[in-house]
């Protein structure tokens, strides 16, 4: 049986002392289905985090002081969040290709894993960028409701 899914708009201000507020959103809604463990639970709000950061950074280099848009989805088999920022944009399929991170040569440098942990702890990340901003897509499965997949 499949229900209307359960959705969250907010906005934040683009500022790093209101990561912690998305990062207990995420654990709320990801609470919201029990199938979750802790350690995914742990792992989605280190990547909705780099995606929220990445947003707030992206506000800070275009100068703009407007707030950041998050949406978090909680659907039969899945939960969604949505980041959008009103920087300059990005081209995803331009960044700089680093080290894996346990090469020791990935310690020359000191930036640029967000992008790789939203990808290893999500199950689906979309990166939807121009020069207008860019929204961030992730989400991961709910296995209780996965099982006959």
């Amino acid at each position: 049986m499949t229900s209307d899914p359960t959705q969250f708009d907010f906005e934040i201000p683009a500022r790093p002392e209101y990561l912690s507020l998305v990062r207990s959103l995420v654990v709320e809604a990801a609470e919201m289905d029990a199938s979750l463990s802790r350690e995914r639970i742990e792992d989605f709000k280190v990547a909705v985090s780099e995606a929220t950061t990445n947003a707030i950074e992206a506000h800070a280099r275009a100068c703009r002081d407007d707030s950041i848009r998050i949406r978090c989805t909680l659907f039969d088999d899945r939960l969604e969040f949505h980041i959008t920022d009103r920087g300059y944009g990005f081209y995803p399929d331009q960044i700089q290709v680093l080290p894996e991170p346990d090469d020791p040569s990935r310690l020359n440098f000191e930036r640029g894993l967000g992008i790789y942990l939203m990808r290893v702890l999500s199950d689906k990340v979309e990166i939807q960028s121009g020069p207008d901003g860019t929204e961030v897509s992730l989400a991961i499965d709910l296995p209780a409701n996965n099982s006959n997949s």
